[in-house]
């Protein structure tokens, strides 16, 4: 039976399927929008600091997870936890958050998600590693210290997070929030910005009546440097920190509590359980929660293809290096000559064709575009000051940059080389050249002269008595002419040396001593200074090597370096051959913390020169986490063939 429907009726039918049509598309429109929005690139960071306890097992998930997802980007895996900065699609990274987070070691962990364009730039991406998916086990998942032997501060023990509203409201008070708190233990608020030079150069906080102090470092692991030297600065504050996503906060907040226990007489200021407060999130989480910037000013610098990411403010705080203009993009991605360090340097100057640029550090310590040595045959032109006699590299100025696996530039490690007593930096050029041949692709050798010129000594030949001559005699030979012989020169000289001051040769005293090198204990300041010199026009020098009295020397810089005599030389690392140590009372002090290699010759070694036990003494003065000791059976010589040119190829790799 057909029911009857009246006009009105029929009206209001039309007009309820019209609202539900209406309803529909607008859940449609909705459904493809979010669809849309699941399509869309993305960029993903986050760490953890926990305790793991199969890597082998994480390995493998992170290599299934992200490649069946097509995630691109670093994976960086420790048995302290992970740091991940991965790029894909929005729902792609949605599902690889979900996947970790069902594993219970990830609880509570900070995941940032950003929407982004697809990479545009495929040198950027190819630099920041988005081009490809690299998944690493590593030591330590940020390098807090230049000196990577040492042992890492405890993580647990790093500052109390803030939450970005914290972290502003103690800004925007100047600390007195946090002075209520902790009134004995707080005179003030400070501001640490835990990141490199060219970061804070385009963005970092500023906030009225706060202190806010910027390391100007050229690498995270120059930060613990900076710390230790600069202690007075963050006496009894509250110390605010800050970096990018949080991570490397973790750590700097670790290592200035560890000061405390050990160090009461240095570092007396450090019992900052409750007033060291890190930014939670970083700058990242800073901004989201303040689209204006708030009290960040300018952009926060970020290690994936979008560079960096601003505010809402489009202020540019940051000038070109070279004209001085307002520019803050490296989308160029233009480096310092010396360091490789990113400098700003807008178009305009760009198009100028001027490829070698100086980052303000390397200007610092005086160096300039024209400072770069010209080197022909080896030999670079003697330096400014005339005191330094020669200095020489083992490469060619093309070849003082080497080329990482991806065909990107790559820093060599440069090593200032000391020869022995009686010796110069020609002759241990050398003596050096198989080393240098089989470390090329990623070291550079500096070899200079010692400050002290010695005289030309021969030894002549020695005849047995005949007939009734009581005792032996020395036959007169002539020794070669002295413009055919090459100047030699030592780093420490006897207590009666008066310099050469003659031209022609003259008969040693006795035969020779093989215990000589233990008198010899003059003329260490003149080749300190000497050496700040050589540092000063040719350095920074990543480490250090010395042969024999080299050796002794190099040992007694580092140890000076510890106690702050040696000004602004700085070395990461020292190889120490065939050394010894030298007994100055300047130069006593604790173990030393300088990772060292020690290369000499064992019991058996037949290097008449350097006793085993002398070496060995030597070795000791120094941390037993910081040093590395390879014997061998060569002789008075630095050997280069397996397995000794491994050991210490893969002790320079750590300083990568």
């Amino acid at each position: 039976m057909r029911v009857p429907v009246s006009p009105s009726s029929s009206s209001t039918i039309l007009a309820c399927n019209s609202k539900i049509a209406a309803v529909e598309t607008l859940a449609m429109a909705k459904t493809h929008a979010e669809e849309q929005d699941r399509q869309q690139y993305g960029v993903l960071l986050y760490y953890k600091y926990t305790e793991i306890p199969d890597l082998n097992d994480l390995v493998a998930f992170y290599e299934s997870n992200c490649n069946s997802l097509g995630l691109l980007g670093r994976v960086r895996l420790s048995p302290q936890g992970v740091n991940v900065t991965v790029g894909g699609k929005l729902s792609l990274l949605e599902k690889h958050i979900a996947a970790v987070m069902s594993n219970m070691l990830f609880e509570g962990t900070d995941f940032k998600l950003a929407t982004c364009d697809h990479p545009l730039n495929d040198k950027v991406a190819k630099e920041c590693g988005f081009t490809s998916l690299s998944i690493r086990v590593v030591k330590d998942l940020v390098t807090l210290s230049s000196q990577p032997l040492l042992k890492s501060p405890e993580i647990s023990n790093a500052g109390t997070h803030l939450s970005a509203v914290d972290f502003h409201s103690a800004l925007q008070s100047a600390g007195q929030l946090l002075e209520k708190e902790s009134p004995a233990d707080t005179e003030g608020l400070v501001l640490l910005d835990a990141r490199n030079l060219y970061e804070t150069r385009i963005g970092k906080f500023h906030a009225p009546n706060v202190e806010t102090l910027d390391p100007g470092i050229r690498q995270y692991s120059d930060l613990s440097s900076w710390i230790d030297d600069n202690s007075e600065q963050l006496k009894g504050k509250c110390v605010l920190m800050y970096c990018t996503g949080g991570i490397r906060c973790e750590m700097a907040s670790a290592y200035i509590r560890s000061k405390g226990a050990g160090f009461e007489n240095v570092f007396q200021l450090f019992d900052l359980a409750k007033n060291l407060l890190q930014l939670f999130g970083g700058i990242q989480r800073y901004l989201e929660q303040f689209p204006d910037g708030g009290f960040f000013k300018g952009k926060n610098f970020v290690f994936d293809h979008r560079i960096s990411v601003g505010s809402s403010d489009a202020s540019v705080i940051s000038t070109c290096l070279l004209c001085g203009s307002a520019f803050d993009d490296y989308s160029s991605r233009c480096r310092c000559t010396h360091c490789r360090m990113l400098v700003l340097v807008c178009g305009s100057c760009r198009q100028k064709e001027r490829s070698l640029y100086v980052c303000e550090l390397c200007q610092k310590h005086g160096k300039g575009v024209g400072s770069v040595p010209s080197i022909k045959n080896g030999e670079t032109q003697a330096v400014s000051s005339e005191e330094l006699k020669t200095v020489f590299s083992d490469t060619e100025l093309s070849r003082q940059v080497s080329w990482s696996h991806d065909n990107q530039p790559r820093r060599k490690i440069k090593i200032l080389c000391l020869h022995g007593f009686r010796q110069n930096a020609s002759s241990f050029k050398g003596r050096t050249a198989s080393l240098a041949k089989k470390l090329k692709t990623f070291v550079e050798l500096v070899f200079v002269d010692a400050p002290h010129e010695l005289p030309y000594i021969y030894q002549p030949c020695f005849t047995e008595s005949h007939g009734d001559c009581p005792s032996p005699s020395f036959e007169r030979t002539h020794p070669p002419p002295s413009e055919n012989c090459k100047k030699k020169y030592g780093w420490l000289v006897a207590p009666d040396f008066n310099g050469r001051s003659e031209a022609d040769w003259k008969i040693a005293d006795c035969p020779f001593d093989p215990l000589q090198y233990q008198q010899q204990t003059d003329g260490f300041e003149a080749s300190l200074a000497y050496l700040k010199t050589v540092f000063s026009q040719e350095g920074p020098f990543d480490g250090i090597l010395g042969f024999s009295q080299g050796a002794a020397m190099a040992a007694a810089l580092v140890s000076a370096q510890e106690g702050r005599l040696t000004g602004e030389m700085d070395f990461r690392f020292v190889i120490l051959c065939s050394g010894f140590a030298l007994k100055l009372p300047e130069l006593e002090c604790k173990r030393i913390n300088c990772p060292s290699l020690h290369i000499f010759g064992s019991d058996h070694g037949k290097d008449r020169q350097i006793a085993n036990q002398a070496s060995r003494d030597l070795a000791s003065l120094f941390d037993d986490g910081c040093r590395v000791i390879i014997e061998h059976d060569c002789g008075h010589i630095i050997p280069t063939r397996p397995p000794y040119i491994d050991e210490i190829r893969n002790f320079l790799q750590r300083f990568l």
